[in-house]
C-alpha cells in the first residue's frame, strides 16, 4: 500500500516539486502516474524510495510512515522496492545473471538463495536462456526484461517503473506493460511513470496524472484492458 497525505515537497531552490498531493494505491493494485516533464513523477518516486524527504505531508508505505524509517532501516525499506529504469542500467562488463543477480548480493542474500532467485525472476520475464549472454548482445525489449528481472529478483511488496518504455517500439512497449500486470496480478504493487499516453489508455487501470506537483486526476481508464 501506498498513500500520500497532503505531501508536499519544495526544493532548497524554492521550487515546489509537490503541493499539497493525496492518494492511496492498494495492495497488489497497478497505477500509471502521468504528467508533463517537471511535473514532479520523478521526486514522488523519490520519496518512495527515501531518495528525498517531503516538507510537509505523511507518506506511508505498507503501513509505516516514512518520516518514522531512518538509519539502517532506510536499507532495509528500499530491499521492498524494486525499480526498473529507462535506460536499464546494466553493466555490459557482466553476463544477464550477474546484473540480475548483483543487488541481491549488494545486499547479503545467500549464494544458493541468489542462484535461485535469479533464475526465478530470469524465467518470469523469458530470459533463462539468457543468463550467460552479454547484455549488450541482446535487444532494446530484452535489456528491459533484465532490468524488470533485477528488480523483481528480492520478490519486492512494491514495483516502482520509471519511463519503462520510453526506448521500445509499441509492440515491445505493450509486451513490457504485461509483465508488470502479471506481477500485480501475483501481489505485487506496481506505480509506472510514463508519458505513453497512447499506451495507458488501452490498460484498464487507474491514471495519476500529476501537472505543476498537484494532483489532477485520478480515474479509471475507460478502454479495455490489453
Amino acid at each position: 500500500m501506498i498513500e500520500f497525505d497532503r505531501v508536499s515537497k519544495r526544493y532548497a531552490s524554492g521550487r515546489d516539486a509537490l503541493r499539497e498531493l493525496s492518494f492511496r494505491i492498494e495492495p497488489e493494485e497497478l497505477v500509471f502516474l502521468t504528467g508533463h516533464s517537471g511535473a514532479g513523477k520523478s521526486t514522488l518516486l523519490k520519496l518512495i524510495m527515501i531518495m528525498e524527504r517531503q516538507t510537509r505531508g505523511r507518506v506511508v508505505i505498507n503501513g509505516r510512515d516514512l518520516q518514522t524509517v531512518k538509519g539502517e532501516a532506510i536499507a532495509a525499506h528500499r530491499r521492498d522496492i524494486g525499480v526498473v529504469f529507462q535506460d536499464h542500467q546494466l553493466l555490459y562488463d557482466r553476463t544477464v545473471f550477474d546484473n540480475v543477480a548483483l543487488p541481491l548480493v549488494i545486499s547479503g542474500f545467500d549464494r544458493r538463495d541468489i542462484g535461485k532467485r535469479v533464475r526465478a525472476a530470469l524465467d518470469k520475464v523469458g530470459l533463462l536462456d539468457k543468463e550467460k549472454s552479454n547484455p549488450e548482445s541482446l535487444s532494446g525489449g530484452e535489456q528491459q526484461r533484465v532490468g524488470i528481472a533485477r528488480a523483481v529478483a528480492s520478490r519486492p511488496k512494491i514495483l516502482l517503473a520509471d519511463e519503462p518504455t520510453g526506448n521500445l517500439d509499441p509492440a515491445l512497449s505493450a509486451d513490457i506493460m504485461k509483465l508488470f500486470r502479471a506481477f500485480s496480478r501475483a501481489g505485487v504493487t506496481v506505480l509506472i511513470a510514463t508519458h505513453d499516453l497512447a499506451l495507458i489508455s488501452r490498460m484498464q487501470n487507474r491514471i495519476l496524472t500529476l501537472s505543476e506537483g498537484t494532483l489532477v486526476q485520478g480515474v479509471l481508464t475507460s478502454a479495455s484492458g490489453v
